[in-house]
């Protein structure tokens, strides 16, 4: 218990700064984490900054709910993601204004600038749409995450995957960003785009970017 106790702190404190950094509003989004025999999710309809440790929910591999709040009406995409991406340790999901502005065109990010091979391959797709909370949507999600840690989400938002809350918080801060210097040169005409080997050659590069894990 004392466990859980302690990832419900770090999830909640996750979501409540990623409305802080301004990636998302409200009750909006959902963050969660992979635990034992499952994940721990936000609860649905809750304001983040209104919530407490003890408002985090526990969901089974087998969809099982234990808490005393019902979890984020999402949660069936993240039980996919952990069931399929062994990598995934952690999931936000954000409306943020720029990568749902791009969503809601149906367009993903091209390589216009080499920062989207952080994010796996040669672009950042945006998965076809779905209603939200249906295994619909989940399915469509992770189509458009094969060979990617993130994915746009059409008329809906944005989705990322990292190895913990902090990593995958950081990742969605960085997809927000592209998603608005993107849209910034849209405004100038079509965007210049590298070519597939320089792609290649940088998702090499980003194999080994960063510090390793401490041990």
């Amino acid at each position: 218990m004392e466990l859980l106790s302690r990832l419900a702190e770090k999830l909640l404190a996750t979501a409540q700064a990623m409305n802080a950094c301004g990636i998302n509003r409200g009750s909006a989004g959902n963050v969660s984490l992979r635990c034992a025999d499952g994940f721990m999710i936000t609860p649905t309809g809750m304001d983040y900054a209104a919530c407490v440790a003890a408002d985090m929910v526990k969901v089974g591999a087998d969809g099982t709910v234990t808490g005393r709040r019902k979890p984020s009406s999402e949660w069936r995409f993240h039980r996919d993601i952990y069931a399929t991406r062994a990598e995934a340790g952690a999931i936000v999901h954000a409306h943020a204004p720029f990568a749902t502005a791009l969503a809601c065109q149906h367009q993903g990010i091209p390589a216009f600038h080499y920062m989207v091979a952080r994010f796996g391959g040669a672009n950042v797709r945006c998965a076809e749409y779905a209603t939200f909370g249906t295994q619909e949507l989940s399915d469509a999600i992770l189509h458009a995450l094969e060979g990617r840690c993130a994915c746009l989400m059409a008329h809906h938002g944005m989705v990322v995957f990292g190895r913990d809350p902090g990593h995958a918080l950081a990742l969605a801060v960085e997809l927000e960003t592209l998603a608005e210097q993107y849209w910034r040169v849209l405004q100038l005409g079509a965007p210049k785009l590298l070519d597939d080997a320089e792609m290649t050659h940088v998702i090499s590069l980003f194999a080994s970017y960063g510090q390793e894990e401490p041990t």
